[in-house]
């Protein structure tokens, strides 16, 4: 079976760009333009198959994106469009591209549409899968590019996940390549709740890393809010570590203890004739216990959202369409 597996792993592979987008009518096809020829230049050198594509995944665009990205599937067999019924968000994107492609690529990479993730670091992603990586991770170099909120946001967000025990990969984004065998391995996990960042490190592939710098975004603006990011940020913290839930344990422990402490010195002073009216301390030991008990109960509540999302069994995306042009039609 492992010899088996090393004459795989060095074949020369079919590969597949998967790009998920919405609302990128600005730099849609310049990024067609640019991975198109990053692909060429990667079958001309023999480092990928012929029939390797770029495929693109439609996350309910409300602009032009589809039409531009469906007239360049339908002139050129280098690029496939997988359109979803809706916007399913960023992740869900990402799955649809990299289930719809597992059953035609040996590998599949993942890179946002807005090119900022350097496309140059492909021949690398490549060098370790022919080595024998089933997973070769994307990680920014650094951060100055980002402002001061996002690269501190950022620092404390990667701190936090890996104190709550995540194996989150720092300043790894979605910029990844996986094999067939570790997409099909993907496949097995049915969570409503997706947070691939912090998933996929947990499969025990045989993985790398590859270091790239990121670049300016040619046009357009992210598509990634605040809001987005935060939420993203919570279900990475609640869908891959039950810490917070110990942590409340811990805390309330802490403060029925610290309870138990007050209550002992307010009845020596009482037995003492020292009952001083203590506004101030009632209003602050109740503020405090408040505070915590909301605190816990929003933690608890996040948690029982997501047991909620997952009962239903929901589909994590719908795909509508998808326009794909074969290569001997483009011949003929």
């Amino acid at each position: 079976m492992e010899n088996n597996s090393t004459e795989f792993k060095q074949k020369i592979p079919i590969l597949y760009l998967v790009v998920p987008c919405y609302n990128e009518e600005e730099v849609i096809e310049r990024s067609m333009q640019v991975l198109g020829d990053k692909m060429r230049r990667l079958q001309r050198a023999g480092k990928i198959e012929a029939g390797s594509k770029v495929m693109f995944v439609n996350d309910g665009s409300k602009d032009r994106t589809l039409r531009l990205l469906h007239t360049a599937a339908k002139e050129d067999a280098l690029f496939s469009v997988v359109s979803l019924a809706g916007n399913y968000g960023h992740q869900s994107a990402i799955l649809a591209g990299m289930m719809t492609a597992k059953e035609y690529a040996d590998a599949v990479v993942t890179i946002d549409a807005d090119l900022q993730q350097d496309i140059e670091a492909l021949d690398k992603f490549i060098d370790s899968y022919m080595a024998g990586c089933e997973v070769v991770y994307g990680v920014r170099n650094d951060r100055h590019s980002d402002g001061v909120f996002k690269k501190g946001s950022a620092t404390l967000y990667y701190n936090l996940m890996h104190l709550l025990g995540s194996r989150v990969i720092t300043n790894h984004a979605d910029y990844r390549l996986m094999s067939r065998k570790a997409l099909e391995a993907l496949a097995e996990y049915q969570e409503t709740n997706l947070f691939l960042r912090g998933l996929i490190p947990t499969m025990g592939f045989p993985s790398d890393v590859v270091y790239f710098d990121v670049k300016a975004r040619e046009a357009g603006h992210s598509k990634y809010t605040l809001s987005k990011m935060m939420t993203l940020a919570m279900d990475g913290i609640t869908s891959m570590s039950t810490r917070p839930l110990r942590m409340i344990s811990v805390l309330g422990m802490g403060v029925c203890i610290f309870s138990c402490v007050m209550l002992v010195i307010n009845l020596v002073d009482w037995a003492n004739g020292n009952n001083v009216p203590g506004y101030t301390t009632t209003m602050t030991v109740s503020l405090l216990i408040g505070g915590i008990t909301l605190l816990s109960l929003g933690i608890i509540g996040e948690y029982i959202g997501k047991i909620y999302m997952e009962t239903k069994h929901r589909p994590r995306y719908i795909i509508d369409t998808i326009v794909w042009k074969k290569e001997e039609e483009e011949s003929s």
